[in-house]
């Protein structure tokens, strides 16, 4: 079986276990991953977080970006995913784990500020407080200017950023199902 078709059966076995955490009828395009990727400095120094991999479309678009796999965490919460990027992507530090408990779940891998994070996780499908904790969470393990990269189906904003920090839409991604909005997140 083909990575995508492998991909795609991982997907689709998620999807229907819990919708909630999928958040989509069809895994990340690999035109939205690259949006997000583009939003990424390579040659920032420190380390980059990924939250929700899912089946390693936005990984794979990290890795072609020119980031380190040694540089490159992703947290991902269903243990099957978890297990084949784990034998797909050499290198990377898979975690499995909750992306909504970044304190747990990183096991001491936040002692350096983030580069950037990219977040792959369906956020509107969570209730807003949870969005909120996870957006002001990941925000503060950022290097100063460093991007949060979130993608989301909906007009707005997953989460008006806190206090001293700004949202910006940086595109519009129609070659994916459905069509995307790629979100940057900073300090000012």
């Amino acid at each position: 079986m083909t990575d995508t078709l492998a991909d795609n059966f991982r997907f689709l076995r998620a999807l229907i276990a819990r919708p909630k955490n999928v958040g989509a009828i069809a895994p990340s395009s690999r035109a939205l991953a690259r949006t997000m990727a583009r939003q990424i400095d390579p040659v920032r120094p420190g380390p980059v977080l990924e939250l929700g991999p899912g089946t390693g479309v936005i990984t794979a678009a990290l890795l072609e970006r020119g980031i380190d796999p040694d540089r490159l965490t992703a947290i991902e919460y269903d243990p099957h995913f978890a297990a084949a990027l784990a034998a797909r992507f050499h290198g990377v530090h898979i975690v499995q784990g909750d992306a909504f408990d970044l304190s747990r779940t990183l096991y001491g891998r936040d002692s350096e500020p983030f580069a950037a994070i990219v977040s792959g996780l369906p956020l509107l499908n969570f209730p807003m407080a949870s969005r909120r904790a996870l957006i002001d969470g990941a925000l503060a393990r950022l290097a100063p200017h460093a991007p949060l990269v979130q993608f989301s189906y909906g007009m707005h904003a997953p989460v008006v950023p806190p206090s001293g920090h700004s949202v910006v839409c940086v595109a519009r991604v129609w070659a994916n199902l459905p069509p995307a909005r790629v979100w940057v997140y900073r300090r000012i």
